[in-house]
């Protein structure tokens, strides 16, 4: 056993927030960075593993889903919020127990895309199932924009470059859907905002990683230029 294992963190030496790129992320990082860290301890000294938040997290989105087919809202629009803290805390809880992993990233990373099919796919199919055809697109298209957010991310990472810009990133949409769902009258603008920023988020990721991939192209034909030209001692031909 480590000793980290054997003595429980103090709260001030508990990381903070990660830096997230979207549009409340900033704010979420200097508001709640201490109640972020006294949370976060807690968990850890409960005997908390991160695989555990990150199946709760699933399990409370299958809840989710299943109470959007009945019919409900605020219910949902409440859980949503328990749903997403395990989201939040279950990387943090990784980090601080000195457990991360890529196979533990990846795990997190694909069942947070379950996730969002769960949520989107059932308020579709809830909001179609009622007539309100509009409401019922903004759902569909709000959850394809999602899916090319994290895939434009995943393919830009494969190979070898980075990207974590983007006004509507996964907390951006925990954030608005709960607004949508616990407030009357707003989901289909929630949705419409959504799908826009959403949108505007997969051109910012598009246009970044064929940016880098550009100048990348550029550095190669600069060496494979100079490769011509340079003998291996250094003089020129």
């Amino acid at each position: 056993m480590s000793a980290m294992d054997e003595r429980p963190p103090k709260v001030r030496d508990v990381p903070a927030p990660r830096r997230t790129g979207g549009a409340i992320g900033p704010l979420f990082r200097t508001v709640f960075k201490w109640p972020y860290r006294i949370a976060l301890a807690g968990l850890y000294r409960a005997g908390f593993k991160p695989w555990q938040l990150t199946m709760l997290s699933l399990a409370t989105n299958i809840v989710i889903g299943w109470l959007f087919v009945a019919g409900e809202r605020l219910v949902p629009g409440l859980l949503l919020m328990m749903a997403g803290l395990f989201d939040i805390f279950d990387g943090g809880l990784a980090r601080l127990r000195g457990e991360a992993s890529r196979s533990g990233a990846f795990l997190d990373s694909v069942l947070d895309r379950v996730s969002d099919m769960i949520l989107f796919g059932a308020l579709f199919w809830s909001l179609a199932g009622k007539g309100e055809r509009l409401s019922a697109a903004l759902a569909l298209s709000t959850l394809i924009v999602s899916m090319l957010v994290s895939h434009i991310r995943a393919e830009a990472e494969a190979v070898g470059l980075s990207l974590t810009e983007g006004f509507m990133q996964r907390l951006e949409r925990y954030v608005l859907l709960m607004i949508g769902l616990t407030i009357p009258g707003t989901l289909t603008p929630v949705l419409a905002i959504l799908t826009g920023l959403g949108t505007l988020t997969v051109v910012q990721r598009g246009v970044s990683a064929w940016r880098q991939l550009s100048h990348g192209s550029h550095q190669e034909r600069v060496t494979r230029s100079r490769s011509r030209f340079d003998l291996p001692g250094g003089a020129e031909v």
